[in-house]
């Protein structure tokens, strides 16, 4: 099971705006580092919860079909499934009628069922599943706790940034993050 990210976000879940608000900052000249913390902020949480935080577009490669019939996503929340391709023995792909199949999109992970899909015709990667995830196009579409999580995750970083640089980000986790991304983890056994 491969994920391969083919759309990335559009935009961040904060504004500049919002962050230099909440770092009480008044001139520019951080701008870029800023956004660069911001974006990385992001990428940690959606890494530590598994959610994709605003739309964005993946690509899940399965080497076979679960043994269930049910096809589980780690990528959250799923939107949409626009493409299923099964590749022959010889690569050929074969799209698979999505007419019948039952998305659960919402769910930890999201599952996906299909009515009678072909077998692979490779033994590796034979099997690609094209699908959106995200809250949605605008940071107000995520919830407030994750954009409160990554506020602070930004602070932290920010006061270390003659510490640490940008690329080695992030350099630590502050304190009540953990409490705040909590309920968004999944948990497993």
């Amino acid at each position: 099971m491969t994920y391969a990210q083919t759309t990335p976000p559009a935009a961040e879940p904060l504004t500049l705006a919002e962050v230099k608000a909440h770092l009480r900052l008044d001139d520019g000249e951080e701008d870029a580092l800023l956004l660069s913390l911001l974006a990385t902020a992001r990428e940690h949480l959606e890494r530590e919860t598994g959610l994709c935080l605003m739309a964005q577009s993946w690509r899940l490669h399965l080497d076979d079909w679960p043994a269930d019939g049910i096809i589980r996503i780690a990528k959250s929340p799923v939107q949409a499934i626009p493409a299923v391709t099964v590749f022959d023995a010889e690569g050929e792909p074969l799209q698979v009628p999505l007419e019948d199949h039952l998305l659960d999109g919402e769910g930890r992970p999201a599952r996906l069922w299909l009515r009678n899909p072909p077998a692979p015709g490779q033994s590796m990667n034979g099997i690609e599943i094209g699908f959106s995830a995200g809250f949605g196009e605008a940071g107000t579409d995520v919830p407030d706790t994750l954009k409160r999580a990554m506020l602070i995750h930004v602070g932290h970083m920010f006061a270390f940034r003659g510490v640490i640089s940008p690329d080695q980000q992030p350099a630590g986790i502050p304190d009540g993050y953990d409490r705040l991304v909590a309920p968004f983890r999944m948990r497993r056994l």
